[in-house]
């Protein structure tokens, strides 16, 4: 599959996008076929007429995660974030897609699982929030440990108070669902960190608990 949108004619995307509030059976044929179009854009714009349809099998969902195109992959975790079924090969997929290649699907990823609370990804979003080399993902992983708040992303969301300040940020943030003498230490550090932002955030947290 290759191709962008500079091949895919105007009449096609337009049609694409009345299809995804059409009912006729026409439509769901178009939208079938171009789910597996040669063009990426085409890709991308059936799985959104698909999901709007509700005809999204987990078929579907997978191979849309794993296309070969970035663009498509990123567009099918977004969309996976608040539409994606909890169907078990679905879900180890989204995790498989926090090793991608491409930093952007790794952040959509991330933000995917924290919105699903899936507690099978903490370890694999740790690795991230601790090793990844773009700051985006080892955010997204810290704000997804910390709305999963399973006790074994803790140390991962403390160590990300060393980081960057955007990561530190999100670190603070995350602190919130969770407790103990090491979160409110933490806490206390974030209060003198260098970064303006970082230390309303934990003071902003400390007044919240008041």
């Amino acid at each position: 599959m290759s191709g962008d949108e500079s091949t895919l004619p105007e009449s096609l995307r337009a049609a694409l996008v009345r299809a995804g509030f059409a009912d006729d059976a026409g439509s769901t044929t178009l939208i079938t076929r171009e789910m597996t179009s040669d063009v990426a854009r085409a890709r991308v714009l059936a799985l959104r007429a698909a999901r709007r349809r509700g005809l999204l099998a987990p078929s579907d969902w997978l191979r849309a995660i794993g296309d070969p195109d970035a663009t498509v992959r990123r567009e099918a975790l977004t969309l996976y974030a608040h539409h994606g079924p909890d169907d078990l090969d679905v879900v180890a997929a989204v995790i498989d897609s926090l090793g991608d290649a491409d930093a952007l699907v790794v952040d959509a990823a991330a933000f995917a699982l924290g919105e699903h609370q899936v507690a099978a990804a903490v370890d694999a979003l740790a690795r991230v929030a601790g090793g990844h080399d773009d700051a985006r993902c080892r955010e997204a992983a810290v704000a997804a440990l910390g709305s999963i708040g399973d006790e074994r992303g803790r140390a991962a969301v403390i160590a990300a108070l060393a980081d960057k300040a955007p990561v530190r940020r999100r670190a603070v943030v995350a602190l919130a669902n969770f407790e103990g003498p090491d979160v409110e230490a933490a806490l206390a550090s974030a209060r003198e960190d260098r970064d303006w932002q970082v230390r309303a955030a934990a003071d902003q947290l400390g007044a919240e608990e008041l």
